[in-house]
């Protein structure tokens, strides 16, 4: 879901890393919802990508189960 909402804005993932001021791996691993970010970049992701709370929801729990 995230890498479908990067692409639809069409951003890079350096773009992205850029942009949330994290390195690309990190990043990549977000992508890949490998990884839960921290609060802090949670909520820079939530504003660029324009994520709705049933999103976020769907990303956390997918990270967290």
């Amino acid at each position: 879901m995230i890498s479908e909402k990067r692409k639809f804005y069409k951003y890079t993932q350096m773009q992205m890393a850029n942009k949330l001021e994290i390195s690309l791996r990190q990043y990549a691993r977000i992508d890949k919802e490998e990884d839960l970010p921290r609060r802090d970049i949670l909520r820079k992701l939530i504003n660029l990508l324009d994520l709705s709370d049933e999103e976020v929801g769907k990303y956390i729990k997918k990270i967290v189960s």
